[in-house]
């Protein structure tokens, strides 16, 4: 029978002993989203009263936590949980044991590894480790890099919704670092595309002249991930078409990095 409530979705659980556990368990729901959402949304998701949830996105609104954007009557997270979320992967308890497979990655290939992840419009590092070759790229945990013009940000573009993409890049300048930087949108979608499909992506001084990056993601049991794995080199050591050859040992890498963040996640 039409409206029964077998016919119904089930609601998203806001759930909580306080008031604070509640507004956290709204968080949990609010950073699933890939895109804007509104008051409305959220009442048909959650079940919750109307009334009840505006009070609740005021209160995250002003803390900073969450931001209006677009007509108003849209949200999406604000910077100050932005900033949250990418302290936390800076200073996870889990950063020693991925160090440890950083550590065996560089000393395998003999070439500088990083692990990244997106934050914002923006590559955050957030470890690296420098080969002991006396010719080397110079940066450090911390450090940022451009989306569009990075091996990592290529493949966390990649695995976006067409929607979120466009988003994300229609607040993005595409500058121009060097001469073989794409600039061009359908240019880099069908780069995008190529990456989707190969698994892996390249950095072919892109962004700094003379310095050549391959990566992967580190797979997660969702298929979406913010964690990268890339090996950087000097082009007169590591060419394009060699860089292929790291492929193997940066995906044992990616598989044990996986099997540590699975570790840090209760059952």
């Amino acid at each position: 029978m039409k409206g029964s409530q077998t016919d119904q979705p089930h609601a998203v659980q806001v759930n909580g002993d306080t008031p604070t556990l509640r507004l956290f368990s709204l968080l949990e729901v609010i950073a699933q989203r890939d895109e804007f959402f509104s008051l409305q949304g959220l009442v048909e998701e959650t079940g919750l009263p109307k009334p009840t949830l505006h009070r609740m996105l005021q209160q995250l609104e002003a803390a900073g936590i969450i931001q209006r954007d677009g007509d108003e009557r849209h949200y999406s997270t604000g910077g100050r949980l932005r900033r949250l979320a990418e302290q936390l992967l800076l200073n996870n308890t889990t950063h020693s044991a991925r160090r440890t497979v950083l550590r065996q990655l560089v000393d395998d290939v003999g070439e500088s590894g990083n692990i990244t992840a997106l934050s914002g419009g923006e590559i955050v590092y957030l470890d690296r480790i420098e080969t002991a070759a006396p010719l080397r790229f110079y940066l450090k945990s911390g450090s940022r890099v451009p989306v569009h013009c990075s091996a990592s940000g290529k493949l966390f573009l990649s695995e976006m919704s067409t929607s979120q993409r466009k988003r994300l890049l229609a607040h993005a300048t595409l500058t121009q670092y060097t001469d073989k930087t794409i600039t061009d949108i359908e240019a880099l979608e069908a780069e995008l595309d190529n990456v989707r499909h190969a698994g892996y992506a390249i950095d072919n001084e892109e962004f700094l002249p003379g310095l050549l990056c391959v990566a992967v993601l580190v797979p997660t049991p969702s298929g979406r991930s913010n964690l990268c794995l890339a090996i950087q080199a000097p082009i007169m050591r590591l060419k394009p078409e060699s860089a292929l050859h790291f492929l193997p040992a940066l995906q044992r890498a990616a598989r044990a990095l996986a099997a540590i963040e699975a570790e840090s996640w209760p059952a």
